[in-house]
């Protein structure tokens, strides 16, 4: 039994040394190994051998991007109206040693650090613009925080606000500018819209008025060629006919056809006459008319004997 208990003691003091011996270093992690209290080198991801009992790791970094949250913190602006702030701050360490011996926590260091220069920056600022400014505070203490975290290894890439939240005071009085706002370009948008309403229905009647005062000038134009080739047709018929007429005068019987037609047209219109009136208007010089009529009759007579 004795001989079984040392061996147990002995297997026991190789796994305890061989476990403070080999190190195995996860990837994107860093260990500080220090060699009697003193830095002795820095471990970089994969397996290491270590002497027992002198060598220990001292610190373990972490080489990852990680994110910080910023706790909400009361900032005063330009214009004193209190706003509450809070935010993401986003770092690397890049150099494990000064991460481990230039500042005792480098992630709450940061971290204040970024909320004084966020009460800087804001107070810079009046309340209206804090909102439109965000990208230019952001900027501001990412460069602020990067320069002063320089001396502890750490890298700061960017920084974040969430949110802004001004007094319900102030919320209400802003609801109320936007509400009016909106109403103001609801309104400017339906005059404008008014307005161009408007305009196209003028540009439609002027181009309707247009249109058809074209339209009757062209309808009296060919009005107008049409009457023209009216009386020049009838001017030309009536040429034609007087010229048929001499010359039909001209021939023999010409002459008393014509008397003969003045006859029949002088006692049809004085038959009509006698038609549509009780009352006659009887020429003075009666004999003439009778003799008109006997001179007619007697051409008559002539035409039918011919």
């Amino acid at each position: 039994m004795p001989g079984l208990f040392t061996v147990i003691i002995v297997v026991v003091a190789v796994i305890t040394v061989f476990a403070k011996t080999m190190r195995i270093v996860p990837q994107k992690q860093a260990w500080i190994v220090e060699r009697l209290g003193k830095y002795h080198c820095t471990l970089s991801a994969g397996m290491h051998i270590l002497l027992p009992f002198i060598d220990k790791v001292a610190y373990r970094r972490d080489l990852k991007e990680c994110a910080i949250d910023v706790p909400p913190q009361q900032c005063v602006t330009r214009d004193n109206i209190i706003v509450e702030v809070d935010g993401l701050l986003y770092l690397q360490v890049v150099d494990p040693i000064k991460a481990s011996y230039g500042i005792s926590d480098y992630l709450f260091a940061c971290s204040q650090l970024a909320q004084t220069t966020l009460r800087s920056e804001v107070g810079k600022l009046e309340l209206d613009r804090t909102f439109e400014e965000r990208a230019t505070i952001n900027t501001a203490i990412c460069a602020e925080v990067d320069k002063a975290s320089d001396p502890w290894g750490v890298k700061v890439t960017r920084y974040e606000i969430k949110t802004i939240k001004p007094p319900m005071s102030v919320l209400d009085a802003m609801e109320k500018q936007m509400r009016a706002e909106r109403e103001k370009r609801a309104q400017i948008a339906e005059s404008e819209g008014e307005r161009q309403a408007r305009i196209n229905r003028a540009d439609g009647e002027k181009c309707e008025a247009i249109a058809h005062s074209e339209g009757e000038k062209q309808k009296r134009i060919n009005e107008a060629e049409g009457r023209a080739e009216e009386i020049r047709l009838v001017a030309e018929a009536t040429a034609n006919g007087i010229a048929t007429i001499a010359a039909a005068i001209k021939n023999d019987g010409g002459s008393e056809a014509v008397n003969l037609q003045l006859a029949e047209k002088y006692i049809a219109e004085f038959g009509k006459l006698a038609k549509e009136s009780n009352s006659m208007i009887i020429p003075a010089d009666l004999a003439n008319v009778s003799g008109f009529i006997k001179s007619a009759a007697k051409v008559i007579e002539t035409a039918k004997n011919q």
